[in-house]
């Protein structure tokens, strides 16, 4: 009599809360390199971290836009801060390298996720894992942060370094990084520049 042969499911691994990046329309994003900290090769704070220039470029414009930006009218919140995109708020977040919101539309801080859309989102690169969805990340996570209220979404791109300027109802260009970009109210910031005249000092 032949022994029937058993079929065994191959059991999924359950993912923790924490290294999930964000929540992109119903989907999970996980942070790069999650499975490492999963199979025990890496601490959950190596996939979590930014990469020198990653920070430094947050830094030159964070900088930059204290000195610059009228700070009645605005506030800067950079460090991935946390952000609702939908009036439901159920579980839908993105995070955000750089935030530029109205003092008017924020008043007082809540001690949650963002829940009013920044003027302006500004991104370094990211953290997520992009092995499912690929490329098509930042122009879902870009039209999702227009279609919530955003004005303006920039991204830079380290390694090819160019940099993505997207509004609505506006064509989105993608240029390089010696370019002049106007942040917002005419503030023009050149990234390539400002790297060069940092490095000087």
């Amino acid at each position: 009599m032949a022994t029937a042969s058993i079929k065994k499911k191959k059991s999924k691994v359950k993912i923790p809360d924490y290294l999930v990046y964000e929540i992109l329309d119903d989907k999970k994003i996980y942070y790069r390199n999650y499975e490492k900290v999963l199979s025990g090769q890496l601490p959950k704070e190596a996939v979590m971290g930014s990469s020198d220039l990653q920070a430094w470029i947050v830094d030159l414009i964070t900088k930059f836009l204290h000195l610059n930006l009228d700070y009645k009218k605005y506030k800067v919140f950079p460090n991935e801060v946390g952000y609702y995109y939908t009036k439901t708020r159920k579980g839908k977040w993105l995070n955000l390298d750089i935030a530029i919101v109205s003092r008017e539309k924020l008043k007082k801080p809540q001690g949650t996720y963002l829940k009013v859309p920044p003027e302006v989102v500004i991104e370094v690169d990211t953290k997520a894992d992009l092995s499912e969805i690929g490329d098509e990340y930042f122009f879902l996570k870009t039209k999702k942060l227009l279609e919530s209220g955003v004005k303006k979404v920039i991204w830079i791109y380290t390694q090819a370094k160019k940099i993505m300027v997207a509004q609505e109802d506006k064509e989105w260009k993608i240029v390089d990084w010696n370019y002049d970009i106007e942040i917002i109210d005419g503030i023009i910031f050149n990234l390539e520049k400002k790297l060069e005249e940092d490095l000087k000092t």
